[in-house]
């Protein structure tokens, strides 16, 4: 097998995903809870926490839609990132910063070729499933990718 085709691809967990989205509107409530009880005039207080809860809501869709359009992700060991769609078409990614991969979990962060930007969280066991064995080979081998 070359390494060009050495490749994995992984399913999102959709508890993980109701997870992340339960944690995110936690979040956005107790910050603005926390924006209510600053010592600023109440217009101020008011104001920060609107924008703190428009921007927190815009996040949580753009996650939501981003769940929306991904069903697998697929990475290869030259680096590229592709989601399969609610289509079944593969839509080419690319990894943002802030992206992290652990022993069980993954945090990627990627954006489409539309502009949007997204993230799943993933989790697998490196003993039980060879995807995500090969996730994390293909992982360490990004620091020696020029």
């Amino acid at each position: 097998m070359s390494s060009n085709s050495y490749s994995t691809c992984l399913a999102p967990d959709p508890w993980l995903r109701i997870a992340v989205l339960s944690s995110g509107r936690l979040l956005v409530l107790i910050g603005a809870g926390l924006i209510l009880t600053l010592e600023l005039g109440a217009s101020i207080r008011a104001a920060a926490c609107l924008a703190w809860i428009v921007m927190g809501r815009f996040e949580l869709l753009q996650m939501e839609r981003g769940f929306e359009r991904c069903t697998t992700v697929r990475l290869s060991s030259d680096s590229q990132f592709s989601v399969l769609d609610g289509d079944q078409q593969w839509r080419s990614c690319t990894l943002q910063s802030g992206s992290v991969v652990l022993k069980n979990y993954a945090w990627l962060r990627l954006r489409a070729e539309d502009g949007e930007n997204f993230a799943e969280l993933l989790r697998g066991d490196a003993r039980q499933s060879h995807q995500w064995r090969r996730l994390q080979v293909i992982w360490r081998h990004f620091g020696a990718l020029p």
